[in-house]
C-alpha cells in the first residue's frame, strides 16, 4: 500500500520525484525517501513523517541526478522509522523500492546473513536489495539478476530497482501490486499510479502480472512473468492533470462529496439507450453472458463490501436474481460451492485490492463469468474479468471513500436493470427506474446544501468516544458505511446494526454519551424504524435522526432532526450516504484529525 515513483531522464529528476510522492501519499505516508544516481554515487535522503518532512531535508542537502527512486511508506513490517524507509540498499551499489510483502522474507533473510549479509533495517524490503547484489556477483547483470531473484520471492510485489555502476537505467518489476509506465520524450517513468505522473506525462503503459521492464531515458523493454519479450499498449490517460486538485476546498474529502452529483450523473448518462440500460456498456459479450446467469456472487472488501450488501437487496427485490455477497478476505479462504451459472462480480475503487484481485484468481475457471465495478481502468481487476463497467468517478485522493462509493452504487443499479430484464423486472419497470436516475444529480445536490445544518450537529459528537447507526432495508448497509466513514477518519468508535437488532444486544449499551444516528427515509419500513428509535429515547439515548419526513419523526428533548429530500426509494441509499458523510468530515474536523490521510490507513489496499 506504498507509494512508488522512479525517473530515468536528461533532466535531474528530483523534483519529479518529490511531486510524485506528494501525489501518491493517500497511499502512505509514515515516511518518506529517494535514491538519485549522482556523478559516480548512488545520494539517498529518507525522513519519517510525510512527504514534507523529505522535501525540507531535501531543500537543505539537494540531490541532483538524471536517474532515481523514490517512496512514500506505509509500515508493514517495521515501525514507521528513517532507518525502515525506503530505498533500501545493498552497500553503495544498488537501491530499491518495493510496494506490497515479501511472505517469505524470514527465510531469506537468514540465508542472507548465513552468507555475510547484514541488515540495517526491520524491512522485508531490504533482503531483495541484497539478494540482488548476490545474484550480480555471479556476473548477471541488473536486470538478469532481477528476473532471478524474483522466481525466490513469495508474496506481492512492485519494485524499482537501480544500480550504482548502471547509470541512466532503471528496471521494474510487478507480481499482484500495480505498476505502470509513463512514456515521455527523452524520459521514461514508473509509478504506483497515474497520477504520480500527470505533470510530465499523459500516457502510460500497463505491466501485467509477472512484467519485467528496463527503462532508460530513450527505451522501454518488457519481458513477461516467462521471460519473453513483450509488448505493451501504451494509452493515454483519460482525466485532466488538474483532477487531483483540491480546487480551493480545506480538504480532498469534502471536495469529493461535493463533486457526486456530477460524478453520479457521469456514472449513467453513457450507458442509457432509448430509455433503458445499454449492456454493451458492460463489454462486447455482455448480452451473451447475462442470458446465461443464474445466480450472482459479490465480492468485495470495506466500502465496497457495503456498496454490494445494496445491490444485494436490489438484485432479490427487484430482480429477483439470487445473490450473494462476501467479504473478499473471508471468501478467498475457505471452501466455496459456486453454482452453475454464477457471474461473479468483483467492486473495488482501485481494482487492485489484494484480497479482492485473489479472490477472482481463485474461482476463475469455476464460475460463469466476471464483472468488475472499478473506477481505474486498465487495473489488474478490470484487465482480469470478463465484462467490467467503469465507475466514471475519477481520481479519488481521500482515504476515506465518498464518490467511489456512490458511483459504485449507480454501477451495481445499472447492472441490476440489464440482468433483471431476465428475471422478473418488466421493460415498464427498467424504464420507470432509468427516468428516476435522471433525478439522483439534483437530490444529491439538494442534501449537499444541508452541508451547515450538518455542521451545526457535529459539534454534539466533539466530545464523544462512541456512537450507534441504526438503519433497516438498504439503509442498514448506508448505516455500516456511515459508521465505517466516522471511525475512518474521526477515530470515534461507531458501530451499525440493523435497527430491528437493537433489543437483541445494542441496547445495553445506549444512554447519554452514545450518540444514535439513524436514516428514516419515508418507506414501507418507517413506522417499525420509528418503534426502534422510542427504544432508544425511552434509555435516554440521544438521537440524531435523517428523516424523509420531519412530520412522521417528530423533534423533541434528545432527538435531533434534519429533514431530507423526498427520495424514490430506489434511489435511497444513494442519497442518504451524502449527509453521513458530511457529519463524519466535521466531527473529524472539529476533533483536529488528519481527515484526508487518517492514521494506520491507506488509500489502495494492495497488500492482505
Amino acid at each position: 500500500m506504498c507509494g512508488i515513483v522512479g525517473a530515468a531522464a536528461e533532466r535531474s529528476v528530483s523534483g519529479v520525484l518529490l511531486e510524485g510522492l506528494r501525489r501518491l501519499e493517500y497511499r502512505g505516508y509514515d515516511s518518506a525517501g529517494m535514491a538519485v544516481w549522482s556523478g559516480a554515487e548512488i545520494q539517498r535522503l529518507r525522513r519519517e513523517g510525510k512527504v514534507q518532512a523529505l522535501a525540507d531535508a531535501h531543500d537543505d542537502t539537494p540531490l541532483t541526478g538524471s536517474t532515481g527512486i523514490a517512496h512514500t511508506r506505509w509500515a508493514t513490517h517495521g515501525k514507521p522509522s528513517e532507518r525502515n524507509a525506503h530505498p533500501h540498499m545493498s552497500g553503495s551499489a544498488i537501491a530499491v523500492v518495493h510496494n506490497g510483502i515479501i511472505e517469505n522474507f524470514e527465510a531469506l533473510k537468514a540465508d542472507l546473513t548465513s552468507s555475510g549479509y547484514a541488515f540495517s533495517s526491520d524491512t522485508d524490503t531490504e533482503v531483495i536489495a541484497h539478494l540482488l547484489d548476490r545474484a550480480m556477483q555471479t556476473g548477471l547483470d541488473l536486470t538478469q539478476a532481477v528476473q532471478q531473484i524474483v522466481a525466490s520471492l513469495e508474496g506481492a510485489f512492485a519494485l524499482g530497482v537501480m544500480h550504482r555502476d548502471k547509470p541512466g537505467e532503471l528496471v521494474a518489476a510487478r507480481k499482484g501490486s500495480p505498476l505502470v509506465i509513463g512514456v515521455g520524450i527523452g524520459e521514461n517513468f514508473i509509478a504506483s499510479d497515474q497520477l504520480a505522473l500527470l505533470p510530465v506525462t499523459d500516457r502510460f503503459m500497463f505491466l501485467e502480472e509477472g512484467d519485467i521492464a528496463l527503462l532508460t531515458k530513450d527505451e522501454i523493454i518488457v519481458w513477461d512473468k516467462v521471460g519473453e519479450p513483450a509488448e505493451r499498449a501504451v494509452s493515454q490517460y483519460e482525466h485532466s492533470v488538474t483532477s487531483a486538485d483540491k480546487a480551493g476546498f480545506k480538504h480532498y474529502m469534502l471536495k469529493e462529496i461535493y463533486e457526486q452529483p456530477a460524478v453520479t450523473h457521469a456514472a449513467f448518462e453513457d450507458r442509457i439507450k432509448d430509455g433503458l440500460v445499454d449492456e454493451s456498456a458492460f463489454g462486447e459479450q455482455a448480452a451473451v453472458i447475462f442470458d446465461q446467469v443464474k445466480q450472482v456472487q459479490i465480492i468485495a472488501c470495506g466500502t465496497s463490501y457495503h456498496a454490494g450488501m445494496i445491490a444485494k437487496y436490489w438484485m432479490e427485490g427487484l430482480a429477483g436474481i439470487p445473490c450473494h455477497v462476501e467479504v473478499a478476505s473471508e471468501y478467498r479462504y475457505r471452501p466455496v460451492v459456486i453454482s452453475e451459472g454464477t457471474l461473479f462480480i468483483s467492486i473495488s475503487q482501485s481494482g487492485e485490492t489484494a484480497d479482492t484481485l485473489a479472490a477472482l484468481r481463485d474461482v476463475q475457471d469455476q464460475i460463469l463469468a466476471s464483472l468488475t465495478i472499478c473506477n481505474v481502468p486498465a487495473s489488474s481487476l478490470v484487465r482480469e474479468s470478463d465484462l467490467n463497467l467503469m465507475t466514471n468517478a475519477g481520481p479519488e485522493i481521500g482515504v476515506a471513500s465518498t464518490k467511489a462509493f456512490t458511483t459504485q452504487l449507480v454501477g451495481l443499479l445499472l447492472t441490476t436493470l440489464v440482468l433483471g430484464r431476465r428475471f422478473k423486472l418488466s421493460q415498464e419497470k427498467e424504464r420507470e427506474i432509468v427516468a428516476l436516475l435522471a433525478q439522483l444529480p439534483g437530490l444529491m445536490e439538494h442534501a449537499i446544501k444541508m452541508d451547515g445544518s450538518i455542521e451545526e450537529m457535529s459539534q454534539a459528537f466533539a466530545e464523544k468516544n462512541h456512537s450507534l447507526f441504526l438503519g433497516r432495508g438498504t439503509l442498514y448497509p448506508v448505516a455500516m458505511e456511515g459508521a465505517l466513514k466516522l471511525k475512518e477518519i474521526s477515530y470515534i468508535h461507531a458501530e451499525a446494526y440493523p435497527a430491528g437488532e437493537l433489543k437483541h444486544g445494542p441496547l445495553a449499551l445506549v444512554d447519554k454519551d452514545m450518540p444514535v444516528v439513524t436514516v428514516a427515509p419515508r418507506n414501507e419500513m418507517l413506522d417499525k424504524l420509528k418503534a426502534n428509535l422510542q427504544e432508544v429515547s425511552a434509555r435516554g439515548g440521544e438521537l440524531f435522526v435523517f428523516a424523509g419526513c420531519s412530520q412522521e419523526v417528530q423533534p423533541g428533548e434528545g432527538i435531533h432532526v434534519l429533514e431530507m429530500p423526498e427520495v424514490p426509494e430506489v434511489l435511497e441509499p444513494i442519497v442518504y450516504t451524502v449527509p453521513l458523510q458530511l457529519l463524519s468530515y466535521h466531527v473529524a474536523v472539529l476533533k483536529g484529525t488528519d481527515v484526508d490521510q487518517p492514521r494506520n490507513l491507506a488509500k489502495s489496499v494492495t497488500v492482505e
